[in-house]
């Protein structure tokens, strides 16, 4: 299989998990976007979802499913997203698509966060691929010198604006042994909104689509 085919395998096999009635928590990018055409096949089982983006939103509702606020719902029981990449403790770096924030706010609220990837993102360490920050646009440089402070080099998204209005910068060359500290440590920094360490809520299930089916962690 090609990577696209081990992405819908792996979107697919997540409809395991949707339930009716459910309102199901819902991420961003290219193997979300396989699992959203899926679950427009249970949307009359479903009352709807809750996005963690407004290019989410959008494909959602072409599929003629409703999104609700997440202020909306006291909670969620599923939420489906990818990584950019993923470790055997599960731990995750995310982002690449810009939408880090609301998809940390969202897999925070759900009581099961289901990751979908294809084999190419397991990692032995997070780090290869770049860490993205989102920024409060006046604190983008002062945030940068303090990354450096850490280890990284940050590079500035040019041209990215987040859907809450903000600005991302990448961090490279990190090799990151401790996650979930240095998630503490970045989000403690004056002008960062949040960082794209997915450590103290890391995935509870991953399915990763492979050349032979989807294997479930």
């Amino acid at each position: 299989m090609d990577q696209n085919q081990k992405k819908k395998a792996a979107a697919e096999a997540a409809l395991e998990y949707v339930k009716s009635d459910m309102i199901v928590g819902v991420g961003t990018g290219s193997t979300v976007n396989f699992f959203i055409e899926a679950l427009a096949s249970k949307k009359n089982m479903i009352q709807g979802a809750v996005s963690s983006s407004d290019a989410s939103t959008a494909l959602l509702k072409e599929h003629g499913i409703e999104v609700f606020d997440l202020n909306e719902v006291a909670s969620l029981d599923i939420y489906i997203d990818g990584a950019d990449e993923i470790t055997k403790h599960k731990h995750m770096i995310k982002g690449g698509g810009a939408a880090l924030t609301r998809e940390k706010i969202v897999a925070a609220v759900a009581k099961t966060f289901i990751c979908i990837i294809d084999d190419t993102k397991h990692v032995p360490v997070l780090g290869k691929f770049p860490l993205p920050i989102e920024v409060i646009p006046l604190a983008r440089s002062y945030v940068a010198r303090e990354l450096v402070k850490l280890g990284g080099d940050p590079v500035y998204r040019q041209g990215v604006v987040t859907d809450n209005g903000n600005q991302i910068l990448d961090v490279h060359n990190l090799h990151i042994m401790e996650p979930t500290k240095l998630e503490t440590q970045i989000n403690q920094i004056v002008g960062v909104v949040t960082n794209g360490l997915f450590a103290q809520r890391g995935a509870d299930i991953v399915l990763t689509g492979t050349d032979k089916g989807v294997i479930k962690e």
